[in-house]
């Protein structure tokens, strides 16, 4: 028998061997890339083929790799807070250039459309209410991030800096509509943005409550409302406000762009988004301006309580005055005084400091300075 021919056909079987000894299927085995794992950073990886998910969770590489010999697909990349290491790698991958790795290592951006190269940059802030029993003037009500959305011709790529705006279901949401998900890496960005918009207004329904709440106490007729309490509310809503306002702009950008925009058929989509955005900057708009009324308010009820009581103290000093000014005139002890021989002069003149106070009081009484 022919020696090579042996060796031709023994030779595929060693690695299946080697797999079942280390207790690995035989593909894993023969594979390296099989071998690796995405990094902790990563939330999902998958490739869509005409807008379905292909099963598994492959390795970036491998998964961009596909998406590119395969038509019609694309690889979704999610990253919540990558390290720069992981951040440089995936760059490399995808071909990102540094500031675009720059950019999203950092938080705290402003929402805008940048295009760098042949890759969309879109950020966008996130925003979740935090629960709380009472409000205080340390009260947390409104938790914010951001999330990055790089857009190329064969991926997208989302970075998610904070706790809130988390983007599992918006996977899963957009995963039912293959449809919409055929349209390519756009398909997410429009998921992304109308996730990002219902919490917008899911966060300004509670601000609603809350600011119910603060008017409540605020035109009560015991006025307990700490102004404190409401500053820190407005305090939080302007944060809000920083979140959701400078949103417009990029998504009226993305609505009228012709080139390297949405493709038509997501059009419609957008302008859908950005009329529920407008909803929520009219919604946050209100909410400021009822706040600084509710502000001005306190204030006023504090000037007008502070008056009343410069009132009543003023009041109870000319009462006292006249006590005062009976005393004094005679206590002078001049040795030719009205009434000093008198024997019911002592009674006389507690009489009159008894009746001048029963009498001031009774007017300050009746003008409501008492």
């Amino acid at each position: 028998m022919d020696r090579s021919a042996v060796r031709t056909r023994r030779g595929p079987r060693l690695p299946a061997l080697l797999g079942r000894l280390l207790g690995r299927p035989a593909d894993a085995a023969a594979t390296p890339a099989a071998r690796r794992s995405n990094p902790d950073a990563v939330v999902d990886c998958a490739v869509y083929v005409n807008g379905k998910r292909e099963p598994g969770r492959p390795h970036y590489a491998d998964a961009y790799a596909r998406s590119r010999r395969t038509r019609r697909s694309f690889v979704w990349l999610g990253l919540h807070e990558p390290g720069a290491a992981v951040m440089a790698a995936v760059g490399r991958t995808f071909g990102l250039d540094e500031l675009s790795v720059a950019q999203a290592l950092a938080d705290g951006h402003r929402p805008t459309v940048q295009r760098h190269g042949d890759v969309t940059l879109l950020v966008l802030r996130t925003a979740g209410y935090v629960e709380h029993t009472e409000l205080t003037d340390t009260s947390e009500v409104i938790d914010t991030g951001d999330v990055m959305v790089f857009l190329g011709d064969r991926f997208v790529i989302t970075v998610r800096h904070g706790a809130a705006g988390a983007l599992a279901p918006v996977r899963e949401d957009i995963q039912r509509r293959a449809g919409v998900l055929a349209e390519g890496p756009w398909a997410v960005a429009y998921a992304v943005c109308a996730r990002m918009v219902e919490l917008y207004l899911e966060v300004s329904g509670h601000l609603e409550r809350d600011l119910e709440r603060v008017e409540e106490s605020v035109f009560a007729r015991d006025g307990s409302a700490d102004i404190q309490h409401i500053y820190q509310l407005k305090r939080e809503v302007v944060e809000f406000k920083r979140a959701v306002l400078p949103l417009q702009a990029p998504l009226r950008d993305l609505v009228e762009r012709r080139d390297g925009g949405p493709p038509p058929a997501l059009q419609r989509w957008f302008v859908d988004v950005e009329a529920r955005l407008t909803r929520a900057v009219d919604r946050i708009g209100g909410y400021d301006d009822l706040l600084n009324s509710i502000l001005q308010s306190r204030l006023a009820q504090l000037a007008v309580d502070q008056n009343n009581d410069m009132r009543k103290i003023a009041a109870w000093a000319a009462i006292a005055a006249t006590q005062t000014a009976v005393a004094g005139i005679y206590g002078m002890n001049f040795a030719h005084m009205p009434e000093l021989g008198w024997r019911y002069g002592y009674a006389a003149a507690l009489l009159l400091m008894a009746l001048a106070a029963v009498t001031l009081y009774r007017l300050f009484r009746r003008s409501g300075w008492l």
